[in-house]
């Protein structure tokens, strides 16, 4: 019984290595659009992408970054400036995909742009910051999106959206978890709706990685910035010591996280290339050992775990 067991379980593996490497055919002839191109995932994915021969229109925040960007890559490789808070860049960047695609339309969206701070206990922030994190995160990807879908539907293309573990769990406050959890809403329903025009919708959901999202200075700073703000009262209630082992723990993750970002973009890549994408990718260890099987956990058991492995504030029970 068992052998016959670990012969279906083989046999599946087996067939789904065959079907997943089923790769798209014209891909010298394929427009992707990136976002977040100046550092990251998203650069490495354009350098990535253009070495494979795809046409990459990559979307920077700085000219800084699409001038570096440009001296590592192929002439294919266009860039544009995108700030994606904005409506009017947005406007201007789906216009200058437009030109250059023409009726092949677009074969590749990825939403690639992301910041993580500020972050700190939700009683620390005020509106103005979680506003921060999902103009980006969330309503940037959106409106992106929409401005570019039926480019990417005239290719019958695809849709990549980076997410993240905490759009599975949420383990810290401000409005990053919030976000991801959005962006993983967003996805379900556009996959489900664009499936009628054959296009197809991916999210990556890395573990933590060594990018400027993880940046330890820039989240302890913006903790800090957020202890800074609050009343004596709200300060005496938490103490000075809960303050240091959050920057603490800030600090020890840039041990835990991983350096290999072509976890992430080898990932991506096969979203965009492969005949049969999968809907979900969960890069890195962290995410497939960890993360996500905790959040199948029961939430007791979860908030337990969290409860006893978190810093604790001064007063409390």
């Amino acid at each position: 019984m068992w052998l016959s067991v670990a012969a279906l379980v083989g046999l599946y593996y087996l067939l789904r290595w065959y079907w997943e490497r089923q790769v798209v055919s014209h891909l010298q002839d394929k427009y992707v659009f990136i976002t977040g191109c100046d550092s990251g995932f998203g650069n490495l994915l354009a350098r990535q992408l253009d070495l494979r021969g795809l046409r990459v229109l990559a979307a920077c925040l700085t000219e800084e970054g699409a001038q570096q960007l440009r001296a590592q890559t192929s002439d294919r490789l266009e860039t544009v400036i995108l700030d994606i808070t904005k409506t009017e860049s947005i406007s201007a960047a789906a216009q200058w995909v437009k030109e250059r695609v023409g009726d092949r339309g677009l074969w590749g969206l990825v939403n690639n742009a992301g910041i993580s701070v500020p972050t700190a206990p939700n009683e620390w922030l005020t509106r103005r910051d979680f506003m921060k994190i999902l103009d980006v995160n969330l309503l940037g990807l959106l409106e992106v999106t929409l401005s570019l879908l039926s480019l990417v539907r005239k290719a019958r293309g695809r849709v990549v959206n980076v997410s993240s573990v905490m759009g599975r769990l949420s383990l810290f406050g401000g409005g990053y978890c919030i976000s991801k959890y959005g962006v993983e809403a967003f996805s379900d329903s556009l996959r489900r709706e664009l499936s009628y025009f054959g296009v197809k919708v991916a999210m990556i959901e890395p573990g933590y990685f060594n990018t400027d999202v993880t940046n330890p200075e820039k989240i302890s700073r913006a903790t800090q910035e957020a202890w800074d703000r609050l009343s004596p009262e709200v300060k005496e209630l938490y103490g000075e010591k809960f303050l240091a082992s959050v920057k603490k723990s800030t600090e020890k993750l840039k041990s835990a996280c991983c350096n290999n970002l072509y976890l992430v973009t080898n990932c991506m890549e096969h979203a965009l290339t492969a005949c049969h994408p999968r809907t979900r990718y969960s890069p890195g260890w962290d995410a497939k050992l960890l993360y996500i099987p905790m959040s199948y956990m029961p939430t007791l058991l979860v908030d337990t775990m969290i409860y006893w492995s978190s810093p604790r504030p001064i007063k409390a029970l």
